[in-house]
């Protein structure tokens, strides 16, 4: 019960997090236009990718070793010292071929990407170190802070008049004031203080030499196409697809939320009696690693036309666009439970050959779809490639535990989704037929409103497992006394 309130709470604190983004990120395509949010998600883009040279896995390690470890203070003190590093030789790479990185952006943006790579730096260490304490409620419930703060000094300074240079105090602030509390928090949880040693140094090395290409698999999924995108299309276009993504992305919180939660509990268990110990666990993450993508891809069937159009007339382009990246989630939230579980198990190395032919599909197909098909190709790649590394991780769990796939929870949430979308088609005969309402926010609104009713009720009634796990994670209280 621990662990579905537990993900409960993260899950809720990341859908808080997308809505205050989402708000904000309309507010800047329609004040400033797709142009400049092309400029903005450009930037981010490339902190992403020389994130993953700042913290090489790191992260990961961190995590691992002090779910593993009472040496808590020792770890994390060591990964954020091998990070720092890293991050001096990236700033000074960056200042070096600074002109380059300005050309590619469009935008004078260099020292912008050294800000926002020790920003991120600072909030990426916090969050391996209180995941690893077993405290992913508060690392998720930290998300809407840093973004809901974010997004408060973005959308004053725009409407300050300020441009894109509120875009980018807003976003560092947000990261800030998360690390500062972050670290408050783990503080008050140590279990004891104590300096790393030369063996603090070596496990986390010898951990992050496989988990580092887990982060470049994340950040290739996320980000190789709008990278590559920069390219061969313009900043407007690229701010249609990173429209189109924010609604895929924003589906697939749950399923992550179940992968945070999961970790190092698994690790624990694995850790202490047998790798065949975590398959409980997995299982029960792949029976629910579906539960809002599958209803969100008949939804935005749909209705993607006319999410887009919050965003603005111009980025209903992105309709087709949307549907496919919302495929490529939904792959996405069961390949993500399969790479979970072989890294808690301790088997980063099989997980770095799967992200490995993810990272060489998603960039060869991207390279070969994006120049004859724009936007529509880098969502088909993302797609595809996703489908290829999830068939490959099914092939090496299966040999190392056994487990079985919850066919009839998934059977069952398609059904609910079904009886759903034909809710939402006569919602959207009756608008167009009858009432005819003229405000696009109130129709979206309305019907999703209307469709994620109908979806739980008819899930709630014809599937034992979901109607068990709502009730038995409703208790008098949470497990907010961790903080």
């Amino acid at each position: 019960m621990r662990l579905g309130q537990t993900s409960i709470i993260h899950f809720v604190s990341r859908l808080l997090a997308s809505a205050l983004g989402f708000v904000a990120t309309i507010a800047i395509a329609r004040i400033l236009g797709s142009d400049t949010l092309g400029i903005y998600y450009l930037i981010i883009s490339m902190v992403s990718w020389l994130g993953i040279a700042v913290t090489m896995g790191v992260r990961g390690a961190v995590t691992k070793r002090i779910s593993d470890s009472e040496d808590e203070a020792a770890y994390a003190i060591a990964g954020g010292t091998i990070s720092t590093g890293l991050f001096v030789v990236m700033s000074v790479f960056v200042l070096i071929f600074q002109q380059q990185v300005n050309d590619y952006i469009g935008y004078s943006a260099a020292e912008i990407v050294i800000l926002f790579l020790f920003v991120n730096l600072a909030q990426s260490i916090v969050n391996a170190i209180l995941n690893g304490q077993h405290l992913v409620h508060i690392s998720g419930a930290l998300t809407p802070v840093r973004i809901g703060s974010r997004s408060i000094v973005q959308i004053t300074a725009l409407l300050a008049g300020v441009g894109i240079t509120g875009l980018f105090v807003g976003y560092a602030v947000g990261y800030l004031l998360v690390s500062v509390v972050g670290l408050w928090i783990i503080a008050r949880h140590l279990t004891g203080a104590s300096l790393p040693l030369r063996r603090h140094y070596r496990d986390l090395i010898s951990y992050a030499k496989y988990s580092w290409l887990g982060s470049l698999r994340s950040r290739a999924f996320n980000w190789v196409d709008i990278a590559i995108l920069g390219f061969f299309v313009s900043s407007s276009i690229i701010g249609v697809y990173t429209a189109a993504w924010n609604i895929a992305v924003f589906l697939m919180l749950f399923g992550g939320s179940l992968s945070q939660t999961l970790f190092p509990e698994m690790s624990s268990v694995s850790a202490e009696d047998d790798p065949q110990s975590a398959a409980g666990l997995f299982e029960t993450a792949l029976a629910y690693a579906g539960l809002i993508l599958i209803p969100g891809l008949v939804g935005s069937s749909l209705l993607g036309e006319h999410l887009l159009r919050v965003y603005g007339e111009e980025f209903t382009q992105g309709t087709v666009v949307l549907s496919a990246l919302i495929v490529a989630t939904l792959i996405q939230g069961y390949q993500r439970q399969f790479t979970t579980t072989l890294n808690a198990i301790d088997r980063p190395d099989i997980a770095f050959r799967i992200n490995t032919i993810f990272i060489v599909a998603n960039v060869t197909l991207n390279l070969g779809l994006i120049p004859f098909y724009g936007i529509i190709g880098a969502a088909v790649a993302t797609a595809s490639s996703v489908a290829i590394s999830l068939g490959v991780a099914y092939i090496y769990l299966s040999s190392l535990i056994d487990f079985s796939i919850p066919i009839d929870d998934i059977i069952k949430q398609w059904t609910a989704a079904g009886v759903m979308g034909v809710a939402v088609y006569i919602g959207l005969w009756l608008e167009s037929a009858y009432l005819s309402v003229n405000n696009n926010l109130a129709v979206v609104l309305t019907l999703v409103t209307l469709g994620a009713a109908v979806y739980f009720l008819v899930l709630f009634e014809i599937s034992a497992r979901f109607r068990t796990t709502v009730t038995d994670n409703l208790p008098s209280r949470f497990p907010l006394t961790d903080w």
